[in-house]
């Protein structure tokens, strides 16, 4: 997944979870989402539930909305299985050896 500017929280309490996507780059806004139970895979890009921007981007929605939809689409890609590190590691270990 090549989101580097994205990352989800996941908060467990009172018998359910909440989500937030956090963007940590200009501009700086979190969501939370719900996972859409209507999607064949029970999550799909998540259901927005609250948006906190910046004050200098509030009611220009227009210039941040391709970031939602960025935002969106990590929430949803972000419930993948990972990439195995095996890989990644065995290449790194055959790179540095001498």
């Amino acid at each position: 997944m090549e989101s580097p500017h994205f990352f989800r929280i996941e908060r467990e309490g009172g018998g359910s979870s909440r989500h937030y996507v956090v963007h940590t780059n200009t501009p700086k806004f979190s969501m939370e989402l719900v996972p859409d139970r209507s999607a064949p895979d029970q999550i799909g890009q998540g259901i927005i539930k609250r948006v906190c921007v910046p004050n200098s981007w509030a009611g220009d929605y227009a210039r941040y909305a391709k970031f939602i939809g960025a935002a969106q689409e990590f929430f949803g890609k972000s419930f993948e299985p990972a990439a195995p590190k095996e890989e990644t590691f065995s290449a790194e270990t055959r790179r540095f050896q001498a």
